[in-house]
């Protein structure tokens, strides 16, 4: 399996190249948010989508002017692979040509909402026949479609008239990489030559960064939000509740020789496995972050000292960042002491859903290019933190093999190896 295009929207830019170029020059795309009045939050920042003439586009279309930003960013982000990977010319059968999104659930319709509990509240307690009235009146129908976190991989594939295989999952932190994972085993089973693949998600809304507040996941360095986000750092304090999209065009090796397709790398190995822990915390001793990883190397038949970069999942949280460290040691023993380890997150924050494609997409850039994205904003080393995490400069090396990790709140692990092609 091969990727042959990507694209991407995320909150350092509305394409993959200049995102890409921003993780390179360790640009911080965190700040303060301006969706809503976020200054009685206990974080008052976030990574934010700010381009505002991408929302903007779709405002003539009778159904996605109502689509969520999530929908938005993720048929922006298709858009851009598709005409990378120029399937286009090649004309594929529509029923050889599969989605597989892990995608959010769409935004609430904060305005309605409040209108309809208003007009409802007798004081004490909501007029239940009023309530159900008045949101029959009110509640737009597409606005409540696109609440399904199903939609976005059902209007990617209208959008290009892929007929095959049509999937989503909502794993969480782990989502999109789980996506790209069973995509690529849907072209390895034969069920398809091309899969759209990949994650949108956007939850920068007062629920959403409340949720993620009241379990004190999230940063509170309001005075600066650039130099929040710190994966192993010892003074981090949470990770940055972010937003965006991330897909890949995966196809089959043959139909993309065929037709002469630029390759930007291989989906070498795939390893998914479950905590049976905790809703939200990892297993203190990354047990079934390990079998992930061990299971991903052996799906690729490669040994851990084949691995010549690690793109963590580093969150920047207390725990997760402890015990991803915990896991690549057990995993690649002393080799883990030589191996670069680099969290692009500490950069765009945390895209949830979204998160995993786009750290697929910069393992594969690396290895175009040669270039590891350093973990930004580390400045005071953790004495339990004690690998090699690429700290605050970017850094030249040939890679051949990458690993990139994702760990998703509900305990959700998905390892992608990711390899050079050599023709």
């Amino acid at each position: 399996m091969v990727v042959t295009g990507v694209g991407a929207v995320t909150p350092m830019a509305s394409n993959a190249p200049d995102t890409w170029k921003g993780l390179t020059e360790g640009r911080s795309a965190v700040d303060y948010t301006t969706l809503f009045d976020a200054s009685t939050f206990p974080s008052t920042f976030s990574g934010q989508v700010r381009d505002e003439a991408l929302i903007d586009r779709f405002a003539g279309d009778p159904v996605l002017s109502h689509a969520g930003r999530n929908v938005k960013f993720a048929l922006t982000a298709a858009d851009e692979a598709w005409a990378d990977s120029g399937i286009a010319e090649a004309a594929p059968q529509p029923h050889r040509v599969g989605v597989y999104l892990g995608a959010g659930e769409g935004p609430p319709d904060w305005v309605t909402s409040g209108r309809i509990f208003g007009s409802a509240w007798t004081g004490e307690e909501i007029d239940k026949e009023k309530f159900f009235r008045r949101a029959v009146e009110l509640l737009d129908k597409h606005r409540e479609l696109f609440q399904e976190p199903n939609m976005p991989a059902g209007l990617v594939a209208a959008r290009f008239n892929a007929r095959g295989p049509n999937m989503s999952c909502l794993t969480a932190c782990a989502a999109s990489s789980q996506a790209i994972g069973e995509a690529s085993m849907i072209i390895r089973r034969g069920d398809a030559d091309v899969m759209i693949a990949g994650g949108a998600h956007s939850m920068l809304h007062p629920f959403g960064l409340g949720g993620f507040n009241l379990l004190t996941a999230l940063s509170r360095r309001n005075d600066d939000p650039r130099r929040a986000s710190r994966p192993f750092d010892r003074d981090r304090d949470g990770f940055i509740l972010s937003e965006g999209a991330a897909m890949l065009i995966l196809e089959d090796l043959d139909h993309a020789v065929a037709r002469g397709a630029g390759i930007y790398g291989e989906i070498a190995g795939y390893g998914t496995t479950g905590d049976a822990y905790r809703v939200t915390d990892m297993h203190p001793e990354g047990r079934s972050a390990r079998a992930a990883m061990r299971m991903a190397l052996a799906d690729a038949g490669l040994p851990p000292e084949k691995i010549d970069y690690v793109n963590a999942h580093g969150t920047s949280t207390a725990v997760n960042d402890r015990v991803e460290t915990v896991a690549i040691k057990d995993v690649f023993g002393d080799y883990a002491r030589k191996l670069p380890v680099s969290s692009i997150k500490s950069m765009l924050g945390h895209l949830i859903a979204g998160a995993g494609a786009m750290e697929a997409i910069a393992c594969l850039l690396a290895i175009r290019d040669g270039v590891i994205p350093p973990t930004i904003n580390y400045e005071n080393p953790d004495p339990e933190l004690d690998l090699d995490y690429v700290p605050n400069e970017p850094r030249s090396a040939r890679l051949d093999y990458c690993m990139s990790n994702s760990f998703g709140f509900g305990g959700q692990n998905v390892v992608l190896i990711i390899a050079r092609h050599l023709l």
